[in-house]
């Protein structure tokens, strides 16, 4: 598990690095799927101090497995996407600035222009509230299932990131820093919507065919962009 616990650690570094994280406003996890095991940040501790033997591992029922700390508290959050997709290697939590103003705004991010299509194949989806049942009871699995529903029959990879009602986005994608790569993305299109809205409020979406083209030349059966 050291080497998933250094790429864990590298990428939870990688969050204040990339401006997405205020004190410790945030945490990245990553799976072994033949272990069954996650790693994961531990709660609460400042990216100042913490070191790579701080991560936590925990097992997919949130039993803590090996770490001196408590896993972060966003855990059951993690588990739950883990469970439900077997796509995902590795998943973020922020509260980035631009993402979690859409997400408190209770809008999803719009696809205006091809750097969001670049990475997300339509709209950034908001979930719906939470119930005051499901916040007082066991709220973080809660969130993961509200994330579940939202996304629905679509493909994890295709919409790697929701933005959580009144709370901020999560990410996810093949690895860990993949899913950081994917919050980097998911906080500068928010930007840039929120930006190109103000300058035109009637600006409509992206148009289909021209989103088909640059997701599917990144991602799709015969993508050609990069080396191979």
């Amino acid at each position: 598990m050291q080497k998933l616990k250094q790429q864990v650690f590298e990428a939870n570094m990688d969050l204040p690095r990339y401006g997405l994280v205020t004190f410790t406003w945030g945490n990245v996890s990553a799976i072994d799927r033949e272990r069954g095991l996650v790693v994961i940040k531990p709660s609460g501790v400042d990216y100042q101090t913490m070191t790579v033997d701080d991560m936590v591992v925990v097992d997919l029922h949130g039993n803590v497995v090996e770490g001196r700390y408590r896993p972060s508290s966003d855990t059951a959050t993690h588990l739950a996407l883990y469970r439900r997709y077997s796509s995902l290697g590795g998943v973020v939590h922020t509260h980035s600035t631009h993402a979690t103003a859409w997400a408190q705004a209770g809008l999803a991010i719009p696809a205006l222009g091809t750097t969001h299509a670049d990475y997300f194949f339509g709209d950034i989806p908001c979930t719906r509230a939470l119930t005051e049942a499901e916040v007082q009871d066991e709220y973080e699995l809660n969130t993961g299932r509200v994330i579940v529903e939202t996304l629905g029959e679509v493909e994890p990879l295709h919409t790697p990131g929701v933005v959580v009602y009144q709370h901020g986005p999560f990410a996810w994608g093949k690895d860990a820093h993949d899913a950081v790569h994917n919050a980097v993305v998911m906080e500068e299109v928010a930007k840039m919507a929120w930006i190109a809205r103000g300058i035109n409020p009637a600006l409509s979406a992206i148009d289909s065919y021209l989103m088909n083209k640059h997701f599917m030349r990144k991602h799709g059966p015969n993508a050609y962009y990069g080396q191979k």
